[in-house]
């Protein structure tokens, strides 16, 4: 079961990466509830749309004939809310009970944040539910397209927090189980979280696109370069002592098996901090298996790329000159291909001529 803090950790760091995330649990769990006290807690507006109440065209834009004989697709209220509050948190409940043609609709509010010709602000945070299609009065099963593009997570309704929230109010109860610290997203962050999802993928490629063949299993989490980009987005906002919600957002997003093993594989690789590798604080040790240390490499040079100095380049390419070349080819492409203007190439790159000759990196 996953706990009302690990819910919210994960909630709030998906929302700062940008990734919709889906709660599956039965009718009247608290489900929406639990989302309007997250955003009173978190001071950010709320606007509910419940798809099975909806047409397409509330979603889409309500076409209307402008003076000039053009059509305008009109936003409907809480669209125009979330403009006004300049984001927030957007609701998409009843998702498995809205007819197909709404799922759709409520797709693409929930990847590309556009209703009718109105964009919705950065800030927007989209959050769905949805109930078992054998709990669901009505209830389609997802399709894989809609699927593939949540973080998927089971709510479950917390006894103690239901008989706090009787007495104390359901904000304050749940604010007593709000222990969320997140990472605040550095480049850091993000290079760490980038080489332990490159440096598992190496490892284990069969994982890295992995549909659901047996009918009726494309409905949750399943691996795709969609739903491991997520993964990585996520993670550079948690905490390593974060272990549940590292495991649920894993699980949530890849599947249980391929969550698994990478949550296995993270423990066992050990990876170091990139940044201080890259730093000199920490020694690189070129002697690990292949797949750590394509990982490692991997995260020395999106920090160096991210700090975009000659300095940090220049550097990144002494760590990566000292692992054999086939490891570290991606690497040095990468490092190469984003060379500050005003660095100067060091001898390291005449060690991977030829894979960067057959990149189209180098004139000769």
């Amino acid at each position: 079961m996953t706990t009302t803090d690990t819910l919210l950790t994960v909630i709030r760091a998906a929302g700062r990466a940008d990734v919709p995330v889906l709660l599956w649990g039965s009718p009247g769990t608290g489900k929406s509830g639990l989302i309007a006290t997250l955003g009173r807690l978190d001071g950010l507006h709320t606007s509910t749309v419940i798809g099975s109440l909806r047409e397409p065209a509330d979603l889409a834009g309500l076409p209307v004939v402008q003076p000039d004989g053009t059509v305008l697709l009109a936003p409907p209220r809480w669209a125009r809310d979330l403009v006004d509050a300049d984001g927030g948190y957007l609701f998409l409940d009843e998702l498995s009970t809205a007819p197909p043609a709404v799922q759709a609709a409520m797709l693409r509010v929930a990847m590309e944040k556009v209703v009718g010709d109105l964009a919705l602000p950065d800030g927007t945070r989209i959050v769905a539910a949805a109930n078992p299609a054998d709990v669901a009065a009505g209830g389609w099963e997802l399709e894989p397209p809609t699927a593939n593009r949540f973080l998927h997570l089971t709510h479950r309704p917390d006894l103690d927090t239901f008989a706090d929230g009787l007495t104390i109010g359901f904000d304050a109860a749940t604010a007593h189980r709000d222990t969320a610290v997140l990472r605040p997203g550095t480049d850091a962050d993000r290079a760490r979280a980038t080489s332990q999802v490159v440096g598992f993928l190496r490892s284990r490629p069969h994982r890295f696109d992995n549909p659901p063949t047996a009918p009726g299993q494309g409905g949750g989490a399943w691996p795709s370069p969609r739903t491991w980009h997520h993964l990585q987005r996520v993670w550079t906002f948690l905490r390593a002592d974060a272990q549940e919600a590292r495991r649920a957002t894993a699980v949530g997003l890849v599947g249980e098996a391929a969550g698994m093993e990478f949550l296995t594989w993270v423990r066992h690789a050990d990876l170091p901090d990139p940044s201080l590798v890259l730093d000199g604080t920490v020694r690189f040790d070129a002697t690990q298996r292949d797949d750590q240390v394509f990982a490692i490499l991997t995260g020395v040079a999106a920090v160096a790329v991210a700090r975009g100095t000659a300095d940090a380049w220049t550097a990144a390419w002494e760590i990566v000159r000292k692992a054999p070349v086939d490891v570290a080819a991606v690497a040095a492409r990468t490092l190469f291909a984003a060379r500050p203007p005003d660095a100067a190439i060091p001898e390291a790159v005449l060690d991977f001529e030829p894979v960067l000759s057959r990149a189209g990196l180098l004139a000769s």
